[in-house]
C-alpha cells in the first residue's frame, strides 16, 4: 500500500509508523507527505491500536523536506504552491492531532522537517549521537509549517535559540530544548520507547484520546488560522531571491551569495 513508508501493528496493538526512503535519509517528498497523511488518518480510526511509535529507516530519521519537491516549487505557480505547503501543514496537524500517544524513537539525525515531526509526537527519545538542527535559513527558506509545533513544544524563549541561526545542536542540548524527552545509546533505544509505551497498555484507550485533546486545547493552540498563517509564510518564502538563490546553490553544490561563513 505504501513506498515510502511502512507501518505494521503488533499484538498488543502497538504500530510503528517508519520512515523508509533510507537512500534519501528519509526526506520527505509530495509522496512521503500523502502517504504520512494517509497513514496517520488510517492510525487515527484504528479501535485495535493503542499506540504508535514513529521512526526511520537507515541512518537518518529525517533530513527534512526532500529538495526535489523544493526546488519544484521554485518553478511552480502561486497556486500549487499553496496547494503542496497545505498538503505538508495537513500531514503535521494529523499526526499532532492523532488520539493515540504517539512516541518517536529518533534512530539518526533530525533536519528542519524532521524536528517538526519529532515536535509533534507525545515523546521523542533520540540516540544519544544524533545532531538537529532547523536548517531551513541556509536555504533562504524558514521553519514554517513546523513552526508552530517547534515553539509549542520548546517555548518562544528556547526557540529563538536555534530558530534562525540554522546550527546543529546534539541531543543533549535538544533534550534541554524540550524537543527530546531524553537520550540513550542506540543499543538502548527500543528498549527507551518500550519504557514509554508499555503504561499505555494499562490504560483506558479512550481516556487516553481525550486527556490527549485537553493538553491539546489548554496548551498553546495551533488553530486553522495559525496553520492558515504558517502556510501563506512558507509561501512568501519560496517566493523570494533569497530561495531560489539556497535550492540552487545546494544543487550546484556551492555556498549562496549570501554566505561569508565558513
Amino acid at each position: 500500500m505504501f513506498e515510502t513508508i511502512t507501518l505494521t501493528t503488533d499484538a498488543r496493538g502497538v504500530a510503528t509508523l517508519t520512515l523508509n526512503r533510507p537512500e534519501k535519509h528519509n526526506a520527505m517528498s509530495a509522496q512521503m507527505i500523502l502517504e504520512l497523511t494517509l497513514a496517520a488518518t488510517q492510525l487515527a480510526s484504528d479501535t485495535e491500536v493503542r499506540v504508535v511509535v514513529l521512526t526511520g529507516a537507515g541512518k537518518t530519521f529525517c533530513a527534512g523536506g526532500d529538495l526535489g519537491w523544493m526546488k519544484a516549487q521554485m518553478e511552480a505557480d502561486e497556486q500549487t504552491r499553496f496547494v503542496e505547503a497545505r498538503k505538508l501543514a495537513e500531514m503535521l496537524s494529523v499526526l499532532n492531532a492523532l488520539p493515540k500517544p504517539l512516541i518517536g524513537a529518533l534512530q539518526g539525525n533530525a533536519f528542519g522537517g524532521g524536528v517538526g515531526l519529532a515536535a509533534v509526537c507525545d515523546v521523542a527519545i533520540g540516540v544519544d549521537t544524533l545532531k538537529m538542527g532547523l536548517t531551513e535559513t541556509r536555504l533562504g527558506l524558514i521553519p514554517a509549517t513546523i513552526g508552530p509545533y517547534v515553539i509549542a513544544r520548546m517555548g518562544a524563549a528556547r526557540a529563538r535559540r536555534v530558530f534562525m541561526s540554522a546550527r546543529l545542536f546534539d541531543a543533549a542540548e535538544a533534550v534541554d530544548l524540550g524537543l527530546l524527552s531524553g537520550s540513550v545509546s542506540a543499543e538502548h533505544l527500543m528498549d527507551a520507547v518500550e519504557t514509554e509505551v508499555v503504561p499505555y497498555l494499562s490504560c483506558a484507550p479512550g481516556a487516553v484520546a481525550s486527556a490527549k485533546a485537553l493538553v491539546q486545547k489548554l496548551g498553546p493552540q495551533i488553530d486553522n488560522t495559525v496553520i492558515d498563517n504558517s502556510i501563506s509564510a512558507l509561501v512568501a518564502r519560496w517566493q523570494t531571491a533569497e530561495a531560489r538563490e539556497g535550492i540552487a546553490a545546494f544543487f550546484e553544490k556551492r555556498k549562496p551569495d549570501w554566505n561569508i561563513g565558513p
